[in-house]
């Protein structure tokens, strides 16, 4: 396993925000490095091959997000997003994947991650979806997080279910109409015009539902109305 620095803390800029790249295919990650070299927003403060590295660069150097693949030959990316996760304060792990890994995202998204990207996705998308999950958003693809949520695992259906909804009876039913419609992938300006209320109460509804339920962000609250068959078509 190799694990190569490319860029000293010290060198980060003002205002910059810090990645480390976790990859074990070396020219995904040297392609990942030219995309973001190319945002004067954006530095690549190191990069890994394997998970098992993670926890020392982010220690090291404290980035903002960690770009995750998941499938890695020692620790692979979704055990070292839970251990990255479970620090005192974590960066963003947004996760690298492709369509024959929905099960192996869904454990991601549940263990914290912000979100997930397509290895085929624009790099102009890559580089703004680090962007959104710097300032703290989900990268939220409405119809491919849909696929995903809908491929939950159905042995533990029931017992899920009366778990998400016992989580759930904590939201008043404003806060529970805003969740269901983070369920089915609408933004908050979407949110906003469905329910008549501005931007910024669907924002500060979201503060509520993420304190009163314990969770990280937006993408958990989908995952949590899913397993609590809250979404049309999954009753």
């Amino acid at each position: 396993m190799a694990t190569v620095a490319v860029m000293s803390e010290a060198e980060r800029g003002p205002g910059e925000i810090g990645v480390v790249l976790v990859d074990d295919d070396a020219l995904v990650r040297v392609g990942l490095v030219m995309m973001m070299g190319g945002a004067p927003d954006i530095r690549v403060l190191a990069e890994a091959g394997d998970g098992g590295a993670v926890l020392e660069l982010v220690e090291r150097h404290s980035p903002d997000v960690v770009l995750m693949d998941i499938r890695m030959p020692t620790v692979d990316g979704l055990t070292a997003t839970e251990r990255l996760r479970a620090l005192p304060d974590p960066p963003e792990v947004l996760v690298l994947t492709t369509f024959d890994a929905d099960e192996h995202v869904l454990r991601a998204l549940r263990a914290g991650a912000s979100g997930f990207l397509l290895k085929d996705t624009p790099p102009a998308e890559i580089v703004e979806s680090v962007r959104q999950v710097a300032r703290g958003m989900s990268v939220l693809s409405p119809a491919v997080t849909r696929r995903l949520v809908a491929r939950a695992g159905a042995a533990d259906r029931g017992e899920r279910a009366e778990q998400a909804r016992q989580l759930l009876a904590a939201l008043n039913s404003r806060e529970l109409e805003v969740a269901v419609a983070v369920g089915e992938g609408r933004s908050n300006a979407d949110i906003a015009a469905a329910l008549f209320l501005s931007v910024p109460t669907v924002k500060t509804h979201m503060s509520s539902i993420l304190t009163k339920l314990g969770l990280n962000n937006r993408v958990q609250v989908a995952l949590l109305v899913h397993d609590a068959h809250l979404l049309d078509g999954s009753l």
